[in-house]
């Protein structure tokens, strides 16, 4: 099941091509249960005026991209805490493709070694955060790849 969050009241956050508000799936795959990181993004982006579609914990590739694509989202943001970003993340990114949905913008955020920077930015990853990333930037550079769009 998924939780809605949205707030009509802050910034203007609309996508080009849709139309609307932009839409972030935030998702956590994989048996990592620390979830606060992704909660505190998910209401940063929220606050910036996107509407933000959780998943909740112990996702799986399939379940990401369906709700992707049920939810007709522009990005989404996958948290990986446990090390697993290099075996789940190219499987979501697989499923989105494979669902027609190329133009949708990934995030990554969780403890990622910096070389697996390069080849998570080859596979398409829009932006990629570690601890202490400011959620002002976070926001900044999803609105910045939504608007980019068109």
């Amino acid at each position: 099941m998924t939780e809605r969050k949205t707030s009509p009241e802050q910034g203007d956050a609309l996508s080009p091509s849709k139309g609307r508000r932009i839409r972030v799936l935030v998702a956590k795959p994989g048996l990592d249960g620390h979830d606060r990181g992704a909660k505190v993004v998910a209401r940063a982006l929220r606050d910036a005026g996107m509407e933000v579609i959780y998943t909740g914990l112990r996702q799986t590739p399939e379940m990401i991209a369906e709700a992707a694509l049920q939810e007709d989202v522009d990005a989404v943001g996958i948290s990986i805490l446990s090390g697993a970003h290099m075996a789940l993340l190219p499987r979501v990114i697989e499923l989105l493709r494979a669902n027609g949905q190329e133009g949708v913008k990934i995030f990554l955020g969780g403890i990622i070694p910096d070389e697996d920077v390069p080849i998570l930015k080859k596979m398409g990853v829009a932006g990629i955060y570690g601890p202490g990333t400011s959620t002002d930037d976070i926001v900044r550079d999803v609105r910045k790849a939504v608007l980019a769009e068109k």
